[in-house]
């Protein structure tokens, strides 16, 4: 692919100014940045080698759970108690992508607007664009964007598709499980894989019938679950009861993250996850790579290795091998 010196100069001119005004925390600077990674603008890319450094301390809350279980509603509050401490807090939430335009279907959440006017609070809504996991591929990104600009507690909210949403597990530090009652036998569920990722659980909705009957199903099934080797095994998930509608115990949900936060460093597993995100983060942009690569070099090899498949002349995995061998010729 042929080198505009022109678009290297502009990119390079254009990210300084950028990058400094985004590391003093000015909000135009955040969405500017942004959007260049939304468009896969060059720019983008190069802002992020800038600023990659300043985002290292961030901390990462996930809040995933069904839909229907008051994920938005629990971030709205959670903005709430953290800005009460002084503490600038950067909002994620991936929502599903619209089939027409791509973008997010819900935008900045409705329940989270009364943050909007805050200057410590940068809420941003990400489409999945087809990307599995309850997760956008752009996610890491918009952390790192958050975190450089002096946001240091990010919430990632996920889209809240079902059990499917592991993968912020590889994203948070701590990860909070929303649960609601009457979502039928969701408790039983819970045991097909979210339930080993959640480091708290919160049942909502606690003025409703069977709240405290989905706390025990929880604490009866986490007596069961073998949490792993290591010192991750030591943490024991506190179940707590919440209403976050009226904004009853929402101390103890910050409170329950507080003594994970505190269980990480003393533990040196704060360290582990940080190494695996970063793992995550390099993976992910080898992967972007070579969709680059393969889209400039081989613009058709998708669509006619697709062909020979479904006529039954070839396989997935030879057709692979083929494509791989091409991009390293």
């Amino acid at each position: 692919m042929e080198i505009n010196p022109r678009r290297v100069l502009s990119t390079s001119t254009m990210v300084a100014p950028l990058a400094a005004r985004l590391l003093a925390g000015e909000r135009g600077a955040v969405a500017r940045a942004i959007r260049l990674l939304d468009d896969g603008d060059p720019a983008g890319l190069a802002l992020l080698k800038a600023i990659y450094p300043a985002a290292a301390a961030a901390r990462v809350l996930g809040v995933t759970g069904a839909p229907g279980s008051g994920k938005s509603t629990l971030v709205d509050r959670l903005i709430g108690a953290y800005r009460a401490r002084g503490e600038k807090v950067g909002v994620a939430a991936v929502d599903p992508s619209s089939p027409f335009t791509g973008g997010a279907i819900l935008g900045d959440r409705i329940r989270m607007q009364r943050h909007a006017e805050d200057d410590g609070v940068f809420i941003r809504s990400l489409a999945t664009r087809g990307h599995l996991g309850g997760l956008s591929a752009s996610t890491l990104d918009v952390l790192t964007v958050l975190g450089a600009a002096g946001f240091p507690t990010l919430l990632l909210e996920t889209v809240g598709v079902g059990q499917d949403e592991v993968e912020v597990n590889r994203v948070a530090d701590t990860v909070v499980l929303v649960v609601a009652p009457g979502a039928g036998d969701s408790v039983q569920t819970l045991k097909a894989g979210v339930m080993e990722i959640a480091h708290v659980f919160v049942v909502n909705k606690m003025d409703q019938p069977g709240a405290d009957q989905v706390a025990r199903e929880i604490e009866q099934l986490l007596g069961f679950k073998d949490r792993g080797p290591g010192p991750a095994a030591a943490w024991t998930p506190p179940v707590v009861l919440a209403a976050a509608g009226d904004g009853r115990n929402i101390d103890q949900v910050v409170d329950a993250v507080d003594r994970h936060a505190a269980h990480l460093h003393a533990t040196g597993e704060e360290s582990r996850r940080r190494r695996d995100r970063a793992r995550l983060a390099v993976h992910e942009a080898v992967r972007a790579r070579l969709d680059a690569d393969l889209a400039a070099r081989l613009p058709d090899a998708l669509d006619h290795a697709a062909a020979r498949v479904a006529a039954g002349t070839s396989d997935p995995r030879s057709e692979a091998d083929a494509i791989v061998m091409a991009l390293l010729r």
